[in-house]
């Protein structure tokens, strides 16, 4: 079977019509040896640069999104005006690089046990995810 098939149904699954533009996006974030991290804006670059294919940036924001509402993304927000989406939808935590803009995974044996005292009545926690901020240190170290 090939694997626009397995694209075509994952679409489908999410209530997408299948069509070209949404198979390209698709391609770019599933056809590939290890999950990443993107923002909207890096996927249509992605998409331009890579496949020189001009997908609208609405088609591509509701791809995303519809992706990521059915828990094929996941997504990590940085702020309140700036969100990474994730290809690897596993609980795990972050290091985000704020020099560079870069959402890195850290390994879960990477980070202590988070006790949680208190929780809030009538709810249960699904998860923790732990996001750490890093920087360049400019101090001159002796």
């Amino acid at each position: 079977m090939p694997k626009n098939c397995n694209f075509i149904e994952k679409l489908r699954e999410v209530g997408l019509r299948p069509t070209k533009q949404r198979i390209k996006i698709c391609e770019v974030l599933y056809n590939r040896e290890k999950t990443f991290h993107f923002t909207i804006n890096d996927l249509v670059k992605m998409i331009s640069e890579k496949m020189n294919e001009k997908i609208s940036l609405a088609t591509v924001y509701n791809t995303v999104h519809a992706f990521e509402k059915k828990g094929y993304l996941k997504e990590i927000s940085i702020d309140s005006h700036r969100s990474y989406f994730d290809t690897n939808t596993s609980a795990h935590h972050h290091f985000f690089d704020e020099d560079t803009h870069e959402l890195i995974d850290c390994d879960e044996s990477d980070i202590d046990k988070i006790n949680i005292r208190k929780n809030i009545t009538g709810k249960k926690i699904n998860s923790v995810e732990v996001l750490v901020r890093v920087a360049s240190d400019n101090q001159t170290q002796k």
